[in-house]
């Protein structure tokens, strides 16, 4: 998590997060494939420090499945999309 002032806001925190996306529809068998190869580089000692390095923290193993990556922006959507709404925010 970064902590940053942003927009004149100070204490402001932004949780800044990535994943392996397949398109929808890709057949189960090989979004299993991709995440065991992912979960397997993620847990080379070598590619961790380097996240590490970066400032990334690694989330637990519950939230690496594909239906937590899955999850996440659609609950993300549903926390911040009516304080957007609200605020009349618009992209020019």
């Amino acid at each position: 998590m970064f902590k940053a002032v942003f927009a004149g806001v100070s204490g402001l925190q932004m949780t800044l997060w990535s994943g392996l996306w397949a398109p929808n529809g890709t057949p189960k068998h090989i979004v299993a494939t991709l995440n065991v190869a992912a979960l397997e580089a993620l847990s080379e000692a070598q590619v961790r420090k380097q996240l590490e390095n970066l400032g990334l923290q690694m989330p637990s193993a519950d939230r690496l499945t594909p239906q937590a990556v899955g999850a996440w922006p659609k609950a993300e959507v549903e926390k911040w999309w009516p304080l957007i709404k609200a605020a009349h925010v618009s992209v020019d």
